[in-house]
């Protein structure tokens, strides 16, 4: 579909775990928030270290596995790496899609809430 509206570049469709338990949001396009185009663009999808080199990585204090299973009530929406780890959290798929008529924003803006509890990990 395209980068084509501020809810599909600017707001988060997932979160990703990278192999240093640090966290990135990204936008339905898999790539970071706010990156409005495919041009040098790495997919999300098979990315090992997706944007490790870029700034946008962070540690959360608590945002554990159990911690996400929590808030994330459609199981269908987390994925699991080789080790039956969290490595993928969706917001929201094709049929609950906000924008979408019959879209479910109360379930959206329920996930954004229990993130936003989460502080920065500064060790």
């Amino acid at each position: 579909m395209g980068l084509f509206n501020f809810f599909r570049i600017n707001l988060p469709y997932g979160i990703k775990k990278n192999p240093d338990n640090t966290w990135f949001a990204f936008n339905r396009e898999y790539v970071p928030l706010g990156w409005n185009s495919k041009q040098n663009a790495e997919s999300t999808g098979g990315a090992l270290k997706p944007y490790l080199s870029y700034p946008i990585h962070t540690k959360y204090q608590g945002l554990t596995d159990e911690a996400i299973l929590k808030f994330i009530k459609n199981k269908e929406l987390i994925h699991y790496n080789e080790n039956g780890e969290i490595l993928t959290v969706f917001f929201y798929d094709d049929r609950l899609n906000p924008t979408n008529k019959g879209g479910d924003w109360d379930a959206y803006f329920d996930i954004i809430k229990s993130l936003g509890n989460y502080e920065v990990s500064v060790k």
